[in-house]
């Protein structure tokens, strides 16, 4: 059986797609069949990425490894019985054909809530959930007082993680194994940072997540995209020396990647 990656939140602009894209990368440069699916219907930024990528490197010549994008098998309405819902067997059908042949499924959820994110959380092993290093996106987990110290309770986004961690108890399968990411944190130590970081780690021995490091802000993952290109393909298209920024935001990948934990990786690149 694959192991499923939902990466999600309900907020854009935490980073879904870049850290997809790395993970997805990543574990297919380590010998790994990686499969992916774009539940943003609309949008499609990781699946424009995968595109990009394979547009590059048939124009470069070049082959890197890399993950192979699978689109939502339509299904005929008047299949579908009383109460069923079309998208529920969408996605089952996706993932019924790509687990015999993959190693790891990784789903990229839009940034609001979906009926195809909703049942993507509950066929989740691992859920990846990217959050920027502000109260604002803190918000999305949960609620707290004026002064940031006091949770107050949990968010909307929380209560469908907790749904679908109980579906699963229902179903007789594993629990998720839920990670935070920390994104796009700033260097300095600052007081809302140290806020941050107190309220998250309370909050996470509440609900039950884990907290791992995500990238910084870094000006060469916009630089990345329009060629599909991750940190780990610099020195394939030729760049023989990287700056001091490319090399921590390599380790920034390898420290997430084994913060994961997944089955049979190992962060050796």
């Amino acid at each position: 059986m694959a192991h499923i990656i939902v990466v999600g939140n309900e907020k854009g602009g935490a980073g879904k797609s870049t850290v997809s894209m790395h993970v997805a990368t990543a574990l297919a440069r380590m010998g790994h069949k990686v499969s992916g699916l774009d539940l943003d219907l609309r949008q499609r930024t990781f699946g424009r990425y995968v595109e990009n990528r394979r547009s590059f490197l048939a124009k470069a010549g070049l082959e890197l490894a890399s993950p192979e994008l699978c689109e939502l098998p339509e299904v005929e309405a008047g299949t579908l019985r009383a109460g069923e819902n079309i998208y529920d067997h969408r996605l089952s059908a996706a993932v019924a054909s790509l687990e015999p042949d993959s190693d790891f499924i990784l789903i990229d959820c839009p940034g609001s809530h979906t009926r195809l994110s909703q049942v993507a959380h509950s066929l989740a092993d691992t859920l990846i959930t990217p959050l920027n290093d502000s109260f604002i996106d803190f918000d999305l987990l949960a609620h707290t007082d004026a002064s940031g110290d006091k949770i107050t309770g949990p968010s909307v986004y929380s209560e469908m993680v907790w749904n679908a961690r109980q579906l699963r108890a229902q179903a007789g399968l594993s629990p998720i194994d839920w990670v935070v990411v920390r994104n796009r944190m700033g260097a300095q130590r600052m007081v809302n940072k140290e806020k941050m970081e107190r309220a998250i780690h309370n909050l996470s021995k509440r609900i039950g997540f884990r907290i791992a490091p995500g990238f910084n802000e870094r000006v060469i993952f916009r630089e990345l995209f329009p060629r599909g290109l991750t940190l780990l393909d610099l020195k394939d298209i030729g760049v023989k020396q990287l700056n001091i920024s490319n090399v921590a935001a390599r380790q920034e990948l390898r420290d997430l990647i084994k913060s994961l934990n997944l089955p049979g990786v190992t962060a050796n690149f």
